[in-house]
């Protein structure tokens, strides 16, 4: 039996000295006694405070993650749900709870996928369960994936690939297309309307001279 000093104890845990004597006293954690007097814990004192540890430790949850772009995609959804509960069942992992968006991957103000990001930020989150990488996010996915496992959480992605229509890439190219396009004639429109103000600046200064 491996036996600790009452020092070496409180650094063994990472409470102060005080704190020990402050659960010597309330019966928290009785100290040991050597025939002399002095207080000693052991190995198994020890492993009675990494049990109390793990026990009083938020339960991080193990969550799905499900979305599709418009309302007629529901059934797709349900799909979705149904993949996540499966598979992680067949894991041995019951789902605390499972996430449902319906709007555009491009959108960056899905409320609940922006709650779990939150959730993820906090710590509270172990593994996030979809059925394929788009579901989540269409691009800068590794980011994403970085971002979670600093937070200790991992994504679980299910390549599922008839849960990821094939016409939502189609929509979301072609509304990328269309902001970049909208930017291109913004800028166009911009270095027109400065042109024009540097021909009126140089005649008026023709005219000065």
């Amino acid at each position: 039996m491996v036996t600790y000093k009452v020092g070496e104890f409180a650094k063994k845990i990472g409470v102060s000295v005080s704190t020990l004597q402050r659960w010597d006293r309330t019966d928290v954690l009785k100290s040991r006694r050597t025939p002399t007097n002095q207080r000693y814990y052991t190995d198994e004192d020890l492993n009675i405070v990494l049990n109390l540890e793990e026990e009083t430790k938020p339960k991080r949850k193990n969550v799905g993650y499900c979305r599709v772009s418009t309302q007629g995609q529901k059934q797709n959804l349900e799909n979705q749900k149904e993949f996540v509960s499966l598979y992680s069942l067949s894991h041995g992992v019951i789902l605390d709870e499972i996430y449902t968006d319906i709007g555009s991957v491009l959108n960056y103000k899905r409320k609940n996928w922006n709650k779990l990001l939150k959730q993820i930020e906090n710590n509270e989150i172990d593994k996030i369960y979809v059925t394929y990488k788009d579901r989540f996010v269409r691009f800068g996915y590794e980011w994403f994936e970085d971002f979670c496992a600093s937070h200790g959480a991992e994504i679980i992605v299910l390549n599922q690939k008839q849960t990821s229509p094939e016409e939502e890439l189609t929509e979301d190219l072609l509304s990328i297309l269309h902001v970049f396009s909208a930017r291109s004639y913004d800028l166009k429109k911009y270095k027109a309307e400065i042109n024009k103000e540097l021909k009126e600046i140089n005649a008026k200064k023709e005219k000065r001279t």
